[in-house]
C-alpha cells in the first residue's frame, strides 16, 4: 500500500467530517455530544491521506492501561490497510503515555474489525452480553486485550 497518511489531533472543527464518516460507517454511530466529551477527556486523532480525512480514532490511557474507544475508516477507503495504520498510530500513542496493555470492545458481528485486532495481537478475553444497540435489539461485544510492551 502506497498511500501516504498523516495523523493529527482532532479538534472541534473536525467534527462535521468526523460525524459524516461515523454515520457512513456505522449503524449506531457516535453522536456530536459523545465526540465533544471525548475531545475534553481522551486522545482523539484524525487520519488524512493527502488532503482527505479518511479516518479517526479515540483512545484513553489511565495509568498503565489503554482503552481503544473508537476507530473508524471511511467506508470507501476500507480494505487498503488504513485501519491497521490507524490502529498502530493509536497504540504507539498509548505506549508513549506508558500504557502496557490495551483493551477494546468490538461488535460480535464485526468480523473484519475482529480480524484486524487479532492480526495486531489482540486476544479475545471475554464477552459483554447485550452491550451494543443493534437493529432489532442488542448485540454482544467481544472484549479483547493486547500487551503493548516492546
Amino acid at each position: 500500500m502506497n498511500d501516504a497518511v498523516s495523523f493529527r489531533r482532532m479538534t472541534e472543527a473536525d467534527l462535521n467530517t468526523v460525524l459524516k464518516i461515523e454515520y457512513q460507517a456505522f449503524s449506531h454511530p457516535w453522536t456530536r455530544g459523545i465526540f465533544l466529551d471525548a475531545l475534553k477527556s481522551y486522545d482523539c486523532w484524525v487520519m488524512t491521506a493527502g488532503e482527505q480525512q479518511v479516518g479517526h480514532g479515540v483512545i484513553n490511557v489511565i495509568l498503565d492501561e489503554a482503552h481503544l474507544l473508537n476507530i473508524t475508516i471511511k467506508p470507501e477507503s476500507q480494505g487498503r490497510g488504513l485501519g491497521l495504520r490507524l490502529l498502530e498510530h493509536l497504540l504507539q500513542e498509548a505506549r508513549k503515555a506508558k500504557a502496557n496493555e490495551c483493551f477494546l470492545e468490538v461488535r460480535a458481528s464485526n468480523q473484519s474489525a475482529y480480524r484486524l485486532y487479532e492480526r495486531y495481537g489482540f486476544n479475545e478475553i471475554g464477552r459483554r452480553r447485550d452491550y451494543y444497540p443493534a437493529v432489532g435489539g442488542r448485540e454482544d461485544a467481544l472484549v479483547m486485550a493486547c500487551t503493548l510492551l516492546d
